[in-house]
């Protein structure tokens, strides 16, 4: 591993207390998020600590492991290059590309010369029968394209509005930072990330019939960020625009998209008695680059824009968020963490003052103490309503918002 890896801390620091440890580490993520480099800074770290530590890489997107497609081809190469006498760290890219690798990894599992971790661009990979067939034996750590942050690390970039536009524009995929930062050059790269998601990712991966119909809810879905909906109303829609869709049909594609982790999902809840609610949900892209590289990037949708990335500076810094409703207001995000709440309102502009009484008066209404927030694009800083914070976006993105 002779490359310059720029380390992603966060993600180290959640695996290094479970290296050595008898669990599966699973990196889940989208497609060219970066879990394959946070997978060698992985390596780099375990050789740093363990200098005669035995490396099995398997990258199922190198045609070196093209052969490996089963449980037992899988069991046969782990076992072929196995090490005696010293700890062998088994390392496996895009593993759902393996038929029944589950099986293969429950059976290396116990011998504990062995140490697993692999990633996956699939929730499906986890879910239902596989997830009980390794129930107990594998950790989780969903990975997220660059945070603000990140992406000024990466492309050396002072913090400042310039940068902060850039990033709106052009999103957190790492290999950005190899690129020059024009329309025709990053959107070429990212229309590219796109269709392999959508065509080898759920069309491929789950036999789909009516492409054009996904197309046609991935655009529904990138010029509607922040719109609540169910899958009802979109299959209304598409009916009122001669597109004749079963409201399952849209359940299941949604679902495919969400696997796939292209779009989150996020439901609603009540905010006075914490029920959640089972119809109406917002959906958010997981890079707001690829939206704006298919969808084209636009103005006037800088609201919608801000909207998707705050939500993704909450789910980075791990809240659990849901959608707020009290009464007939609703609130942007509620986030939850290690049982405390926070509260975000996402305005473009507090332009005038009955859009001020609107955005701090939804969170006036909440009849709690926790922390209570409105961010917006606007240049002050540090005001408060009633104990309500202003933030400007681009602090709110440069910080825990703990």
């Amino acid at each position: 591993m002779g490359e310059n890896i720029l380390i992603r801390e966060k993600y180290l620091t959640k695996i290094v207390p479970f290296i050595n440890k008898q669990l599966i580490k699973v990196l889940t993520g989208q497609r060219r998020v970066g879990k394959s480099y946070i997978l060698k800074q992985i390596i780099q770290h375990i050789q740093h600590i363990d200098d005669k530590a035995n490396i099995i890489y398997i990258d199922k997107e190198d045609l070196n492991f093209v052969k490996i497609k089963s449980a037992i081809e899988l069991n046969d190469y782990v076992k072929m290059n196995t090490r005696q006498g010293v700890k062998n760290y088994i390392f496996i890219d895009e593993i759902q590309e393996i038929d029944k690798f589950e099986i293969a990894l429950r059976s290396l599992l116990p011998n504990d010369i062995y140490d697993i971790y692999c990633t996956g661009s699939n929730a499906n990979m986890l879910s239902g029968e596989i997830s009980t067939y390794l129930s107990g034996r594998y950790i989780e750590i969903e990975i997220s394209s660059l945070s603000f942050c990140e992406f000024l690390q990466f492309h050396e970039l002072e913090n400042n509005d310039d940068s902060l536009k850039l990033y709106l524009r052009y999103g957190g995929l790492p290999f950005l930072k190899h690129l020059e930062l024009k329309d025709e050059i990053v959107f070429a790269y990212l229309r590219g990330v796109y269709n392999t998601i959508l065509y080898r990712d759920i069309i491929k991966r789950y036999d789909l019939r009516n492409n054009v119909f996904l197309e046609n809810l991935t655009c529904f879905l990138a010029d509607n960020i922040g719109q609540l909906f169910s899958a009802k109303n979109i299959s209304d829609y598409l009916k009122s625009q001669m597109a004749k869709v079963a409201v399952s049909q849209v359940i299941d594609y949604l679902r495919y998209m969400s696997e796939s982790y292209m779009i989150h999902r996020v439901g609603r809840m009540e905010i006075a008695g914490k029920k959640i609610f089972e119809i109406g949900e917002k959906h958010y892209f997981e890079d707001i680059g690829l939206r704006n590289a298919f969808w084209e990037y636009r103005p006037d949708d800088i609201g919608k824009i801000m909207e998707n990335a705050v939500y993704k500076q909450l789910v980075y810094n791990d809240f659990e968020i849901k959608i707020g409703q009290l009464g007939n207001n609703e609130i942007d995000f509620v986030c939850k963490k290690d049982g405390e709440y926070l509260y975000v309102q996402v305005c473009y502009l507090l332009h005038n003052q009955s859009t001020i009484d609107r955005e701090f008066g939804n969170l006036e209404k909440i009849d709690d103490n926790y922390p209570k927030i409105v961010v917006s694009m606007d240049d002050f800083r540090g005001n408060t309503r009633n104990g309500i914070r202003h933030v400007q976006l681009r602090e709110f993105l440069s910080g825990s918002n703990e």
